[in-house]
């Protein structure tokens, strides 16, 4: 898990249909780059850290139980 750019975040953007320009995409990142960096020391430790949208799935299998 690291800090995301600016480069790889005007793609995630756009694919979610909010385009962004190089201002904004830089602005977004310095924003949240510090929630990644603070994370960075447990990253891979975490049960959803590499795909969040397991989460559903593992709160359905948790109920069903």
């Amino acid at each position: 898990m690291t800090r995301p750019t600016p480069k790889e975040i005007k793609p995630i953007a756009q694919v979610s249909g909010i385009p962004v320009d190089d201002e904004i995409a830089t602005r977004i990142s310095n924003a949240i780059g510090p929630a990644f960096e603070g994370f960075a020391a447990i990253a891979g430790t975490l049960p959803f850290d590499l795909e969040p949208a397991s989460y559903v799935v593992a709160q359905m299998q948790k109920v069903s139980k």
